[in-house]
């Protein structure tokens, strides 16, 4: 049998300062209208042309938390965290302008603190990501606390 092995980074690898970009991907209607059956979330300025148009975008925009999930997908596609992080600890999310369908999103993630646990084994992590359209407007800011394991 063929062990699996992490191929995310360990605690010790991440440093204050260092920055990680994902690669882009476009906001699809069947996005919008997948994330609102999984939610529950019908509310008509995801899902109704008619009444969006009347609001303060004048068209349909997706939820803010499909953009906290696709930046956190994207986060994951980099394999930085794959098998060793523990646990997302904190998200704390700002919704900074709207992410509409047809938007093309990537994500930037800045280490802003690292520190070693007590207990061992693990140390935490401090990340700032940031969601940003194809147009270079941070659409959702998130401030992050990621438990990582060690290497020993």
């Amino acid at each position: 049998m063929v062990e699996y092995k992490p191929k995310g980074l360990f605690f010790e690898d991440f440093a204050v300062g260092q920055e990680f970009a994902t690669t882009r991907r476009t906001v699809t209607d069947g996005d919008v209208i997948n994330f609102a059956c999984l939610t529950g979330d019908f509310n008509p300025i995801h899902i109704d042309d008619v009444t969006a148009a009347e609001g303060p975008f004048k068209r349909r925009i997706a939820h803010g938390l499909l953009g906290v999930a696709i930046m956190n997908g994207q986060m994951n596609q980099l394999g930085i965290f794959e098998g060793t992080t523990i646990a997302k600890a904190e998200d704390t999310n700002k919704y900074k302008s709207p992410l509409f369908i047809g938007d093309t999103v990537s994500t930037l993630i800045k280490i802003i603190g690292v520190k070693l646990s007590s207990k061992g084994g693990k140390g935490t992590v401090l990340a700032d990501t940031y969601l940003i359209n194809q147009r270079g407007e941070v659409v959702t800011e998130s401030s992050n606390v990621i438990l990582i394991k060690c290497r020993k």
